[in-house]
């Protein structure tokens, strides 16, 4: 199968940052190539498909590395909350009480959510039928890492058992839908997981060839507590138990120290970035500029829409742009370019997807379609596309979405999820 998209700005964020009018040609899935101007009658002949883009800006699918899309029924349940009251009192006791056909839902309502806003790809740390929601994800067509979420305050048999079921996912559904879903180990985080548990996570990771996310650092009381109770910092403890010896990525990092954030850089392990949960939960704000100065790699999540609210990814955009400038009161302290490449070619990095997150060729054909002409994108040019994308476009000005070169939504249309019957079945939870 061969389409063709033409009149189109493609904003590659490839190694040189190119920018320019052209086409784009997508072969089985992949982009075969990408070139300025019109193309030759010949080419457009030879396509199956050939699609206008009548102007409209392309660029690489938007990537979350962070998220728990089935508590998605959860938003607004608990707002204004530090992080351990609002787990102990609002999330785990509601979570309790879903069954599949809830969990079903707001998975649902959370990918809607994410492909009318321009993400393709998307990690979900979870612990309730993953198996389901595997195959919901494949029924949808996006790109996902799902990871069986794991607390390990349990006794030694509970351990093992969430332990198997999440390398039972692996064997299950790694590369499933044609390589779209992949498979990663989540322990929850050092505070509810025991170290003797880590370490068994590590054992199963290098048997399975599996890699590893978990939370770290996200508040100053974790921290602390990690302290009074191991005599280590929580980074420096992960590290001797193991954990980076697999690729890793850890969530927030809001309170890493310089030693600590050398041992990440030293060991290769990536950060997801995700400032609108950290600041609603008053958690803090991760030292961005600092990790990138240690060479870290740092892509963007969102978090969960009960601690967020939104899956918004250019509001995520966004507030990462600015927050470190202002904290930082230096307004070079960020990018356009680079904070774009965090939601982009940094996280398929973070999630081990080598084929996707830059438009070049030979790499999977994700990417999204926005529409330019609107009054808060106005005026650009060629030199103002990033500029607009990071600070002024908004998720409704997403038209198209493609993942592997299937549309997923064309014109703001979704094309394999009823987003209307998703919304009604989500605002029924409540009633």
């Amino acid at each position: 199968m061969v389409t063709i998209i033409h009149s189109v700005t493609i904003v590659t964020l490839d190694e040189n940052d190119s920018v320019f009018d052209g086409y784009v040609v997508i072969k089985d899935g992949e982009l075969d190539k990408l070139k300025e101007g019109k193309p030759a009658e010949q080419i457009l002949d030879a396509a199956e498909e050939v699609i206008d883009g009548k102007g409209k800006w392309l660029l690489p699918g938007l990537i979350n590395t962070h998220g728990h899309i089935g508590s998605s029924f959860l938003r607004g349940a608990g707002d204004d909350m530090p992080l351990l009251e609002w787990l102990q009192t609002v999330m785990w006791p509601n979570e309790k009480t879903f069954d599949e056909d809830i969990v079903r839902s707001a998975a649902s309502l959370a990918m809607v959510e994410m492909i009318k806003s321009g993400t393709t790809t998307f990690l979900d740390m979870y612990h309730l039928y993953m198996d389901k929601i595997a195959e919901l994800v494949a029924e949808s067509h996006m790109r996902a890492v799902l990871c069986r979420g794991m607390i390990g305050n349990c006794p030694p048999d509970e351990q093992m058992e969430k332990l198997l079921e999440a390398v039972q996912l692996h064997k299950n559904f790694h590369g499933y839908n044609n390589g779209k879903v992949t498979v990663a180990l989540s322990p929850h985080a050092p505070y509810t997981c025991p170290p003797e548990f880590l370490e068994k996570v590590v054992e199963q990771a290098l048997l399975n060839q599996m890699w590893i996310h978990i939370h770290v650092a996200e508040t100053k009381e974790e921290v602390l507590r990690h302290e009074q109770q191991y005599g280590i910092r929580p980074v420096e403890h992960l590290q001797q138990l193991g954990l980076f010896r697999v690729p890793c990525m850890i969530a927030h990092g809001v309170h890493v120290n310089e030693e600590e954030m050398q041992i990440l850089a030293d060991n290769h392990v990536y950060v997801s970035h995700n400032p609108k949960s950290n600041l609603k939960l008053g958690s803090g704000i991760a030292p961005l500029t600092a990790m990138w100065e240690k060479g870290i790699n740092v892509a963007l999540g969102t978090d969960s829409t009960a601690s967020n609210n939104t899956l918004d990814l250019f509001e995520e955009l966004r507030f990462a742009a600015l927050i470190h400038k202002g904290v930082l009161e230096d307004p070079t302290a960020t990018t356009a370019s680079a904070v774009l490449k965090m939601a982009t070619v940094a996280g398929a990095k973070a999630l081990q997807l080598n084929s996707t997150g830059a438009l070049v060729k030979g790499n999977q054909a994700d990417f999204i379609m926005l529409n330019p002409k609107k009054a808060h994108l106005s005026p650009w040019n060629i030199s103002r596309v990033a500029s607009h994308l990071v600070y002024a476009a908004k998720s409704s000005d997403v038209t198209d979405v493609f993942v592997q070169g299937r549309p997923l939504m064309k014109n703001g249309e979704l094309q394999y999820l009823d987003e209307e019957k998703i919304i009604f079945e989500a605002n029924m939870y409540l009633h």
